[in-house]
């Protein structure tokens, strides 16, 4: 802009050069605004990409986390029957099999839920730079959504739980996490969730060691009913995870599927 040359314009009355020298300086200001504008928007635009492309990845995880969940849980909860019918008397396992499974009964698993991306959004203000609707309607659902963490706690916290480490020896239990426990398996394998805790297993125990810990277990006139209170709780999340909430799931297997 130059301001001295418009100024000598007006002295001498030039009009028509006054109103090009002042055209041509809002041209130039619209143009700069317009530059400064596009270079938000494109900012923006990388920006929301870089995090749509995070929260997926959080996503797929998140999405193979609530399948460990459901199968988990339903390893559990046979596992749970199981114990209940032979402790009540409806079926034949040997003390072994009852052992494993009671121990089993016991388990619940928990993971630290993978939501960097989705609580950095939330706490700047800019979910909104994720263009798909569907992306963040998953996200708000599934970080919003408590019954992963639910299914978590009811286990850590369940009265079976407890009743069941206070009535065996530590060694006993020893035995049982290390023979029986838990298999280890990597994020995003779907594979292993098939073999995570329901495989065939041995004790490492001796026989006398077995049967001095299944007679605790029957001694224990409250472990039953316990046993069956578990295996409501497990019910009613299963329903949780694979019927009241089948939007998150499904919404969850798009993005893991894409």
């Amino acid at each position: 802009m130059n301001l001295r040359r418009i100024m000598e314009h007006v002295r001498k009355l030039e009009w028509p050069a006054i109103a090009i020298e002042l055209a041509i300086v809002i041209v130039g200001v619209f143009i700069g605004m317009q530059v400064s504008n596009w270079n938000v928007e494109r900012e923006a635009r990388q920006r929301g990409a870089m995090f749509a492309e995070r929260l997926k990845a959080d996503l797929r995880e998140e999405a193979w986390y609530y399948q460990l969940q459901i199968e988990y849980s339903r390893d559990v909860l046979a596992n749970a029957e199981r114990a209940v019918d032979a402790l009540s008397g409806r079926s034949n396992d040997s003390n072994e099999a009852l052992l494993v499974s009671a121990y089993r009964a016991t388990q619940y698993k928990q993971k630290a839920r993978r939501r960097a991306t989705y609580d950095e959004l939330v706490s700047t203000g800019t979910l909104g730079l994720i263009k798909s609707q569907t992306l963040r309607n998953t996200a708000l659902q599934v970080y919003n959504f408590p019954t992963l963490d639910n299914v978590a706690r009811e286990g850590m916290q369940s009265r079976y739980r407890e009743a069941f480490r206070m009535t065996l020896p530590n060694d006993v239990q020893r035995a049982l996490g290390s023979n029986c426990g838990d298999r280890y398996v990597r994020a995003g394998d779907y594979q292993g969730l098939g073999e995570l805790i329901d495989y065939p297993c041995r004790t490492g125990l001796s026989v006398g060691e077995i049967e001095d810990a299944v007679k605790l277990l029957r001694a224990n006139d409250g472990l039953v009913a316990l046993l069956r209170l578990r295996i409501a709780d497990l019910e009613t999340r299963l329903v949780d995870l694979t019927g009241n909430n089948k939007d998150v799931m499904q919404g969850l297997q798009a993005i893991a599927n894409e």
